[in-house]
């Protein structure tokens, strides 16, 4: 094993140059030594905190053990910072390099790590919310006697997660992929003894094993085909492989578009876009911190971010862009309008998660990667404060979800009320709030490119934008304002969240106010090389100069549909609540609100349609006719059947004389005796 750093410099677009060596100041030295192991700390601290946490954090108690893990994921927070610092402000990436990790023949992977301006913003992004959830989780779940494994899941994850964005090869970015969704598994199924829990973290372990499928396929055809997994080496390969086939199931194909397809599949599982979104809903059986972890910033996030440091592949495939804008457009959509039904506080959170994360998928179709990932920053805050408001307002009212069963919090939490309020207009595009600046340059880019998929997308995208301001604010109104319909005494025994609990929110709150302001130039601003060296864009693809010169009322529409929903939203529930009752009664509008209630029914075409199917068949035909038929029959039973009768025949033979066993064996010498005269 060893350790070697490499510190690269980047001059321009084409000019990068390694730089050997360094000159440093005696006086500075342990400066730059510091400096030179923050990457391994990065992924080192992490893991030690949840191998501290796990194997020893019944010596220390929960509060020892989540005040180590919270200052431990704090330090990798801080150093996350630092990278950040070096590679966005100095343009200085870097790769780290462990040692060889298989080495057979022709085919040698290293563990290797790439922190590029990819890399380091997604590493601000998980590791800022994950000491946040640590923080917030040492005191949300202090009564559970459970907490020391919960945080040691929690710090597993994280490190998984920055295996994740930090591998510099597909091999080494499958591990942290699989390990993600281990975490995911254990943290959804935390309250083992409840049946829903197993169910939930079964489904999604399950749905997210169709993608994990594929993109194991596409990462054994990328090695078939270049004959590497490094990055480095695929995206160099990838124009002179443009005309490349591939021969599947009799047919020729696009060996780039198969390639691009998998690795799309792969995102549509652990990113929870359309027909494979099942599992996502049913995850907020986990604690509530994990919703703000796992399912709102980090792992559903981990399918843009594939889609993205694959930019250099999924640029040369045109058909595939068109899929991606069409599903995430649809995708957005979908989900808004079953958010608009849903009476789960968590639920309609979840469905607002799987809508944000369609309008990452179509901008990454429409070739713009920079700002699906601003998007994703921006969500990121906005929507892990969503999530642990939503836990303080469950945590007061004594674990109460269900939003017609609240009201009247305004003024008894009123500090988690300005927090959800401040969420809800981030997430809703309220003007100059983080959600506001990522939104409406997605929908801008739509308009912008001028094709059927883009404009489809433009349309669905504005019409989500309405329906997002719609249910978020029902979602406000029926959670603060109407008058309490839950139990007196819960009421009365229902508090303001304590200081631990309150402080990350205060700083979520901050991020979702500020980030898309600060870092909207820097990220997707005309001129901006911040992703020079990470993103790749066909210059024919590049439609980002063009955004600017749309007409002015083009840009106006997804805020006017934003502010329309807000004032709809909160005027219609406040005056004419009965009315909208009552209209469920007509014909057409019951229609309408059992297919939004029941999901568009893709849960029942998956339960009643394909999952009996299945289960028929793999029972009927799989286990009763080959397992129980032919494999027992023509295998072991069959086997031991016929040995049994054969022993049972032999056994009879054995009568006891002494004059039928001499006679057998006169019989058998005169027959060998006889064929030795007629045929030697």
């Amino acid at each position: 094993m060893y350790l070697e750093v490499k510190i690269k410099v980047v001059y321009g677009a084409h000019d990068p140059r390694v730089v050997g060596s360094i000159p440093t100041l005696p006086a500075f030295e342990w400066l730059f030594m510091f400096l030179k192991f923050i990457p391994i700390s990065i992924l080192i601290i992490p893991l030690l905190s949840s191998i501290t946490s796990g194997f020893f954090g019944r010596f220390w108690g929960y509060k020892g053990a989540g005040t180590l893990s919270t200052n431990l994921i704090a330090i990798t927070c801080l150093m996350s910072y630092i990278s950040f610092y070096k590679v966005g402000f100095l343009k200085m990436p870097y790769y780290l390099k462990l040692g060889s990790w298989i080495n057979s023949d022709l085919f040698y992977v290293e563990w290797s790590f790439i922190f590029d301006s990819l890399s380091v913003t997604m590493l601000v992004v998980v590791t800022t919310v994950s000491w946040l959830v640590h923080m917030y989780s040492c005191s949300y779940m202090s009564e559970d006697p459970h907490l020391v494994r919960f945080i040691s899941y929690l710090s597993l994850f994280t490190f998984f997660m920055i295996i994740l964005v930090t591998a510099d090869n597909f091999l080494q970015l499958f591990m942290g992929w699989e390990g993600v969704g281990l975490c995911s598994y254990l943290l959804i199924n935390f309250w083992f003894t409840r049946i829903q829990a197993n169910k939930s973290a079964i489904k999604a372990l399950v749905v997210n094993k169709i993608g994990d499928y594929a993109l194991f396929l596409a990462i054994v055809l990328i090695y078939l085909t270049f004959k590497s997994v490094d990055y480095s080496v695929v995206f160099l390969l990838i124009p002179f492989f443009v005309y490349s086939k591939t021969f599947i199931f009799f047919y020729y194909f696009n060996t780039i578009n198969v390639i691009c397809f998998l690795l799309f599949i792969g995102a549509v599982g652990k990113s929870a876009q359309i027909g494979l979104h099942t599992w996502l809903p049913d995850a907020m059986e986990g604690p509530t911190p994990v919703s703000a972890l796992i399912h709102a910033a980090t792992m559903v996030t981990a399918g843009i971010f594939l889609i993205i440091r694959c930019s250099p592949i999924f640029e040369y495939s045109i058909y595939i862009l068109n899929l991606i804008t069409f599903i995430g457009a649809l995708t957005a959509f979908f989900a808004a309008t079953i958010g608009l039904v849903q009476n789960d506080i968590k639920k309609i959170i979840a469905y607002s998660t799987c809508s944000q994360l369609g309008y990452m998928a179509f901008v990454c179709g429409l070739s713009e990667y920079s700002v699906s990932l601003f998007h994703l920053s921006n969500h990121a805050f906005f929507k892990a404060l969503l999530f642990l408001s939503a836990g303080s307002v469950i945590h007061g009212l004594g674990n109460e979800q269900d939003i017609r069963k609240m009201g009247g919090l305004v003024n008894i939490l009123p500090f988690t009320y300005a927090m959800f309020l401040i969420g809800s207009l981030s997430l809703a595009g309220f003007p100059f709030l983080s959600g506001f600046y990522s939104k409406d340059i997605i929908l801008e880019l739509a308009f912008t490119k001028y094709t059927v998929q883009s404009v489809f997308a433009f349309w669905l995208g504005s019409l989500t934008a309405f329906f997002t301001a719609v249910y978020s604010f029902r979602l406000l109104y029926y959670v603060f304002y109407i008058k309490p319909n839950s139990f007196k005494k819960i009421t009365e025994k229902a508090h303001e969240l304590p200081l631990m609990m309150g402080v990350p929110l205060f700083i979520l709150s901050f991020g979702s106010i500020f980030t898309g302001y600060m870092t909207k130039d820097f990220f997707v601003g005309v001129g901006s090389d911040f992703f020079v060296d990470s993103i790749f864009i066909l210059p024919k693809h590049n439609i980002i100069i063009d955004a600017e010169f749309i007409p002015f009322y083009i840009k106006l529409i997804p805020t006017i549909l934003s502010l329309s929903g807000i004032f709809i939203s909160l005027y219609f529930i406040h005056f004419f609540e009965i009315t909208l009752v009552s209209v469920r009664k007509y014909n057409f509008f019951n229609k309408i609100y059992k297919f939004l209630i029941h999901k568009w029914y893709i849960d029942f075409i998956y339960n009643e349609i394909v999952a009996k199917r299945f289960l028929i068949l793999s029972y009927n035909t799989c286990f009763k006719l080959l397992d129980k038929g032919f494999v027992e029959i023509l295998g072991p039973k069959g086997i031991v059947s016929m040995l049994y009768r054969i022993s049972i025949n032999f056994r009879y033979q054995q009568t006891g004389f002494l004059y039928q066993y001499i006679s057998v064996m006169l019989c058998i010498n005169l027959y060998l005796y006889i064929y030795m005269l007629l045929f030697l």
